[in-house]
């Protein structure tokens, strides 16, 4: 049978999609493109050098073995990386790998020039000038950089959620303008930290480099100042002060979507920086590809660099920001009151703090202590109603999502081992947890006799006494029960 190239990458990605988590394959795989196969040697695509560097860092030796598997001992990897350089041509840049030594091939580049230049103003005197977008000139400017102080690196708490987003920001930070990150695109879900991010990038920078020109703008506010220039015949006024920044970052890019005279000018003020060596930050709610009526070469341009996301945090992040914002604040709160929070506020940040604003101005105000009771009513304000009376369904539920395996499984016939270890267990915990009889909860496992569930529960004390590790689970499910919520 004759491979092709696709066929060879794909079978690829199948080994490489078992040994990697799904976070980083979506992130480093899912973007290459597998272009042709000559001999031994497959080449693919991937986006930039940032790309190229961070797969043989991390994932040589598993891109190794995966092409081998495909192509024999003598199988080999060749990389293509689209380099855009600030131009409307691609360069293209080929990189070989063979038994673990890179050569550098052929550079084929293509030209470009600008046709149509934004004219600007000499020798204008702005440091009277109070708004940036009267007729700034080619003087060095003082610009307010429109940055909340507050938002740090220091206080920006990492973890696997946003790890991607955070390294990146802060290699940008000691490097401005000069790494492969330009530009860079966070994006996420409201309330899980890209503005905090983006900002702290440029406090950074600001703190490193003074002589640098830093703004935040959000993408509303920079589409009403476009708005203001076009109706005073100023536009080339606020076209030249933006092409004057050094680094600029531009909160929620999505609301340029649809604005097609606005799109046009960013258009022309991306290039100008992008080409000048000039620093470019961008936040949205999804990733470029999914930006809807967005100009294709603008969502090209923003594909240029860096796209990295930015996800719900898990428990124990969400558990590390309350706390240092309890710190922050000056409170202390016991843990078991802060692991109720953290594992009711799930998928957004602000609400945490929320939370925590509320609770001490609860107890500030109605001399309350602040324990689990005042917590519920405080978390009640931004969830679902707290769970009155803690159900067989809810557990099963709640295990299921545990080992991963479907609910429904654990009330059929199945004898594998995880299935069987999840039904043994929700047993255990319906017995210990609700006042449904062992008749009862036979019935709701699928029918089953009651002797099933005594041998059940007895299976999962002897584990317990003889498994620490499952001893620790079964902790950790009972403490997540009592605190979750019910869900809808």
């Amino acid at each position: 049978m004759v491979k092709d190239h696709a066929t060879v990458w794909e079978s690829c990605l199948q080994n490489i999609r078992n040994n990697v988590n799904m976070q980083a394959f979506r992130t480093w795989f899912e973007p290459i493109k597998a272009i042709r196969l000559d001999g031994n040697a497959l080449t693919i695509q991937v986006p930039n050098k940032y790309f190229y560097e961070w797969l043989e860092e991390h994932y040589v030796s598993l891109l190794k073995t995966s092409i081998r598997s495909q192509l024999g001992d003598k199988g080999r990897l060749e990389y293509q990386i689209l380099v855009n350089d600030s131009r409307e041509e691609e360069k293209r840049k080929h990189i070989a790998i063979s038994n673990g030594s890179f050569e550098k091939a052929q550079t084929n580049s293509s030209t470009f020039s600008i046709s149509e230049q934004l004219p600007y103003y000499n020798n204008v005197d702005t440091d009277s000038i109070k708004n940036p977008f009267v007729i700034p000139g080619i003087k060095k400017m003082r610009v307010d950089p429109q940055l909340n102080p507050n938002y740090r690196f220091d206080n920006y708490i990492e973890g696997d959620c946003n790890r991607l987003a955070r390294s990146a920001g802060y290699a940008i930070s000691r490097k401005p303008g000069q790494t492969s990150f330009n530009p860079l695109v966070i994006f996420g879900n409201v309330g899980l930290g890209k503005t905090h991010l983006a900002q702290a990038i440029g406090n950074e920078i600001l703190e490193k480099f003074p002589t640098k020109t830093v703004l935040y703008v959000s993408a509303e506010k920079f589409t009403n100042q476009i708005i203001a220039g076009i109706k005073n015949n100023a536009i080339n006024d606020v076209v030249t002060f933006y092409q004057l920044i050094d680094v600029l970052i531009v909160d929620d890019i999505q609301f340029l979507e649809g604005k097609k005279k606005t799109q046009d000018i960013f258009f022309h003020i991306f290039n100008q920086l992008h080409q000048n060596g000039k620093q470019i930050i961008l936040t949205a709610d999804r990733p470029p590809k999914d930006l809807q009526d967005m100009e294709e070469r603008l969502i090209s341009r923003f594909k240029w660099g860096l796209s990295a996301d930015v996800q719900a945090p898990d428990l124990e992040t969400r558990i590390a920001i309350l706390e240092h914002k309890m710190m922050k604040e000056g409170v202390e709160i016991a843990q078991d009151v802060t692991e109720f929070i953290c594992y009711n506020i799930k998928n957004n940040i602000r609400e945490l703090e929320g939370v925590l604003i509320s609770l001490i101005a609860q107890s500030s105000l109605n001399r309350r202590e602040i324990d689990i009771d005042l917590a519920k009513e405080v978390v009640r304000n931004f969830v679902t109603e707290i769970n009155k009376e803690i159900t067989v369904e809810f557990i099963q539920k709640l295990v299921a999502d545990h080992f991963k395996v479907p609910v429904e499984t654990l009330n059929g016939k199945t004898r594998k081992r995880s299935i069987v270890i999840a039904r043994q267990l929700s047993m255990y915990l319906a017995k210990n947890m609700t006042d449904r009889s062992l008749k009862a909860l036979g019935e709701v496992f699928g029918g089953r006799d009651h002797s099933t569930v005594i041998y059940s529960c007895r299976t999962v004390q002897d584990l317990m006494e003889t498994d620490p590790f499952f001893k620790e689970t079964v902790s950790d499910l009972e403490k997540k029960i009592r605190m979750s919520l019910s869900e809808k």
